[in-house]
């Protein structure tokens, strides 16, 4: 469930608060400085601290003022994996990967691969990994059923906007009420 948050706010309060809101970054994710670079030249705040669940989440700092008491940070996340490769071998993982699918239930989770043409590379097989392309399909598809989640495949330079407009959208429909 997403957190919900029990004011009615005018248009101007309600960009005031989506302006303030902030990306948070894991520590351990990696190769990202094309989300960062792209947050930075679009000034969108990102903090980077470790999240037990996904790579990327949003926090709306306080704002007394609007009535914001204390920081939310929402029960939403993104995961991001930096290829179809990367997906085969998360998934190859089983143990591991559905641990993190076990966390996300609690979330509005969506999975990122950078690969604009990541669905047809993973039904032809084009990665490395020795998982069929049948089997791979097999497994992201149950898990996307079994745990609520959704696949999106982008290219690499649309990711950091993807990201804030995700979570963008997703806190004013909270925050519209």
């Amino acid at each position: 469930m997403l957190n919900i948050i029990p004011y009615s706010y005018k248009d101007a309060e309600i960009k005031e608060l989506l302006n303030s809101m902030t990306i948070l970054i894991d520590t351990r994710e990696q190769r990202n400085e094309h989300i960062t670079q792209y947050f930075d030249s679009k000034g969108i705040a990102y903090k980077t601290r470790k999240l037990d669940t996904g790579d990327y989440m949003t926090l709306m700092p306080a704002n007394e003022k609007l009535g914001v008491m204390k920081p939310i940070q929402f029960k939403a996340a993104i995961e991001r994996k930096n290829s179809v490769e990367e997906l085969a071998q998360s998934i190859k993982d089983r143990t591991r990967f559905e641990n993190e699918l076990i966390r996300s239930q609690m979330f509005n989770f969506t999975l990122i691969v950078e690969d604009s043409n990541g669905y047809e590379n993973l039904l032809k097989g084009n990665y490395r990994s020795q998982y069929s392309p049948q089997a791979l399909l097999a497994s992201l598809k149950t898990f996307e059923s079994r745990y609520g989640f959704t696949t999106v495949f982008l290219p690499k330079r649309a990711v950091g906007n993807y990201i804030y407009y995700h979570f963008y959208y997703l806190v004013r429909n909270l925050v519209k009420g």
